[in-house]
This record gives C-alpha cells, sequence and structure tokens, in this order.
C-alpha cells in the first residue's frame, strides 16, 4: 500500500495527468473489448450469409435434374468444411428456437421464395485430436439445413446441408492499430492535459508561494487575481486578509510605541522630583526605580519599532551577516559560506546581536556557528553562562521576562530581547529555542528557511 501511494502523484498537476491518463487507458480497453466482439458477430453473420448464398445458388440445379446427378451435384459440392447430402429423409423437422437458426433459416426463404426449410444449430464432440482442441474448445458448433427437393419417381428427396460455419473460434484482434491509435491518443491527450494542468495549478502554486511569504512576516505578499472564478476569489479573499493583518500590526506596533513614549514624560518628571528628595537612600532608591521604568518604556518602542515590517525582503547571505555582527560585538564566529536567506537584513540583524548580546552579557562570551541542511539554515550560539532553569525555558519568550528575577542596570535590559528576537524569526518563518549544555552554558538554536531558487 505505501508503494503505490508513493508512486501515485504528490502535485495536483501530476494528479490531474494520471486521472486523464487512466481514463484513457480504461476507455480504449472498453472500445478493443467492444471492437472484438463486434468483429466476431460480423464474421459470424458473414459466414452465416455465405452460406445462404451458397445454397441458394445450389439449389436451381439441384431441382433441374435427376436423383443420380443430384447426388454427384451434392458430393462435389461438399467440402472440407461443409458436408452437402440428398437423402430420403430430412436430417430435421422443424427450423430451432435460438435467434441465429431462425436468421439463416428467414434468409434461405426469402432468397428461394419457399417456406419448408429447416435450420438448427447443433453443437456436436471435437476429435481430441483435431486443430480446433488448440482453441480449448470440447465442441463444434454446425449450421444444419433441411429442405425437400421436388418429387422424382414418385419419391420427395431431401437436401442436408451440414457445415461450420457456426464454429466457436477464439476472436483475435490484430492489437498493432489499436496500440497504435492508443499511443497517438495518449500522446494528444496527456500533452493538452499537461498544459491544461499546469494552467490550472499555476494560480495554486502562487497561492501557496504567498501564503509562505505572509507566515514569514511579509505583509507585501499579494496574489495575483486572475484564473478561474474560484482562484479570483480566493486570491481576492488572501489578498484582503493580507491588508487587514498589516493594518492590525501596524495599529498595534503604533500603541506599543505610544505607549512606550507617553511614558517617557511623567517618568522625567517624577525623576526631576526625585531628585529633589532630601533623603538620599529615598531618593536612590526612587531614582533606581525610575531607570528600570525608562529601560522598559524604551524596551516597548524598540519591540514595536522590531515589529514593523517596513523593510523589504531579500536575498541574504546569512555567513557575511553572521561574520558581520560577531566582529562588532567581539565574539568567536564558524560560519558555512553561501548560505543564502531571504529576510530583512536589518530585522535578522537586531534579532541575531540580541541573542549574541544576551550570550556575552550573562555567559562572559559567546560562540556563534552556522549550518545547513537541505531546507533551512542552522545558527548556534553558544555561552558559558549558568544556563536557565529547565521549567523556565519556554517562559523565557514572554515580554518583560529575565533569566534573573531582578531587574539589576548592572545586567541590563527589561526582558524583551528574546521577545524581540522570537518576534523577527517567526516573522521570517523560522524558529527559536533555548537549551542548557551539558558541559554547561545556554545554547540558543534559530532556524531560518533557505532561499527557494527560482
Amino acid at each position: 500500500m505505501q508503494s503505490l501511494k508513493r508512486l501515485f502523484p504528490d502535485g495536483l498537476a501530476g494528479r490531474i495527468v494520471l486521472l486523464l491518463a487512466m481514463t484513457i487507458l480504461v476507455a480504449n480497453l472498453i472500445a478493443l473489448a467492444v471492437l472484438n466482439f463486434q468483429q466476431q458477430r460480423f464474421d459470424r453473420q458473414a459466414s452465416e450469409d455465405r452460406e445462404i448464398e451458397r445454397i441458394a445458388a445450389l439449389i436451381p440445379a439441384m431441382e433441374a435434374v435427376n436423383a443420380q446427378v443430384r447426388r454427384v451435384i451434392a458430393r462435389d459440392a461438399s467440402t472440407r468444411f461443409a458436408r452437402v447430402r440428398v437423402d430420403d429423409a430430412p436430417l430435421l423437422t422443424e427450423t430451432a428456437a435460438d435467434s441465429r437458426s431462425r436468421y439463416i433459416a428467414q434468409g434461405l426463404m426469402e432468397t428461394l421464395k419457399r417456406e419448408d426449410v429447416n435450420v438448427a444449430i447443433i453443437d456436436r464432440p471435437i476429435p481430441p485430436d483435431a486443430p480446433e482442441r488448440r482453441g480449448g474448445f470440447r465442441t463444434d458448433r454446425v449450421i444444419a439445413i433441411t429442405m425437400p427437393l421436388s418429387a422424382r419417381n414418385g419419391q420427395t428427396e431431401w437436401l442436408n446441408v451440414v457445415t461450420s460455419g457456426a464454429s466457436r473460434r477464439p476472436g483475435r484482434v490484430d492489437g498493432r492499430p489499436f496500440l497504435t491509435v492508443l499511443a497517438l491518443s495518449l500522446f494528444c491527450v496527456l500533452g493538452v492535459s499537461i498544459a491544461l494542468a499546469r494552467h490550472l495549478t499555476k494560480p495554486l502554486e502562487q497561492l501557496s508561494r504567498a501564503a509562505e511569504a505572509a507566515g514569514r512576516g511579509d505583509r507585501a505578499a499579494r496574489v495575483p487575481e486572475g484564473g478561474a472564478r474560484e482562484m479570483r476569489k480566493a486570491a481576492q479573499a488572501f489578498n484582503a486578509m493580507q491588508v487587514e493583518i498589516s493594518q492590525f500590526d501596524a495599529q498595534r506596533m503604533r500603541m506599543l510605541a505610544a505607549v512606550g513614549h507617553d511614558l517617557r514624560t511623567p517618568m522625567t518628571s517624577l525623576r526631576i522630583r526625585a531628585e529633589m528628595v532630601d533623603d538620599e537612600e529615598q531618593r536612590d532608591a526612587m531614582v533606581r526605580t525610575l531607570d528600570e521604568m525608562t529601560v522598559m518604556a524604551d524596551g516597548l518602542i524598540s519591540y514595536a519599532k522590531d515589529g514593523q515590517d517596513s523593510e523589504k525582503m531579500e536575498s541574504i547571505d546569512i555567513g557575511a551577516l553572521l561574520t558581520q555582527i560577531c566582529e562588532d560585538r567581539g565574539a568567536a564566529c564558524n560560519a558555512a559560506p553561501n548560505v543564502q536567506v531571504t529576510g530583512r537584513r536589518v530585522g535578522l540583524g537586531r534579532a541575531i546581536g540580541n541573542l549574541i548580546d544576551n550570550a556575552k552579557r550573562y555567559g562572559d562570551a559567546a560562540t556563534v556557528t552556522l549550518a545547513q541542511d537541505k531546507r533551512q539554515a542552522i545558527i548556534t550560539i553558544d555561552d558559558n553562562g549558568p544556563g536557565i532553569a529547565p521549567d523556565r525555558l519556554d517562559a523565557m519568550f514572554e515580554p518583560f521576562t529575565r533569566g534573573d528575577d531582578s531587574r539589576s542596570l548592572e545586567t541590563g535590559g527589561a526582558g524583551l530581547g528574546l521577545s524581540i528576537a522570537r518576534t523577527i524569526i517567526v516573522a521570517h518563518g523560522g524558529q527559536i529555542t533555548l537549551e542548557n549544555r551539558q558541559e554547561g552554558g545556554l545554547r540558543v538554536t534559530v532556524t531560518l528557511p533557505l532561499r527557494r531558487s527560482s
């Protein structure tokens, strides 16, 4: 069953072509069976018609001569396939009830203009050494015909004819013309069907690519609104969805940025007032709190900016980008060459820069490695820090969540770095995971889909 599934085309175009090919093949096989049946029928009818003509030509000659000459004519008319005899008794007394017997009898009566003709189809055994046995038949069907001749010397004589014109032969149709017609029909129809299938599935392929781009966060991805009515409606619905999502994202980010900006003014006023507090201990505590709130507000603004998609998607050599980022931050880098992805250069640089900054801040050093498989680029960032409790690994991607519970300005940040990085990576169709290394430290793994070759 699995092997059959592997042979079945996965694409819609391939399935359409296979369906048409199977339809043509089945239709031609049915036509071959009908042709075979009709050929046997026509051959049988032609044999019966020849027998009618032969007997119709024989009767007038026999009616014109005496009994002795009749027997001579009958003997000379007998062949390997037909036995003609003039007897004193009839071989048949009535016509058989089957349609073939009635057909032959009717033809003879119409030709000879007489009503005293009897016909029957009779099965007789075939000798074991007869050639007919090779066809798998044990009996041979013969046509028996009986009609009276005009009386001579006061005694009625009967013409009895037994012919093998009804023999059952295995029907064989010459397969070469059939195969030629089948090959030509398959070639023509498959050529048309392949072109038609590509035409029909092209809008689906465009929709699939646009959906993948939208999954990577490309809100500018659109589908051409062409093709069949159903495809036009699907394209219009997708494009409308992209517009609505883009407007929603833009509104959400503007709100976050506005909140961050609006918080700065009261916090600046509070800081001025805090500086006027006489109690030094309370003043320092208030200033530290306000500084932490400022970091959080700046993080909100940064989060909103990095969530926007104004930057265009382009082809990026991720290895060169990683090398530049590591050089700017003093991190070790081991990048495979010529690894191409599609994305926003500034956004990816911001995300990976955040991850390296976290590694250096909490783990003293960062080691970046780039590899690739058949479908994606794989970036790992290792540090030598204390790691993160296993039950908190997933929660680290939530906004305002940090590895330590304190918000010390010495370690900095508002707990938005990983959240910003995940937002950017997911918008590029990638994934980001955290795991503790066995030798100590934290490993961040980022996967990005490789650029599709056009």
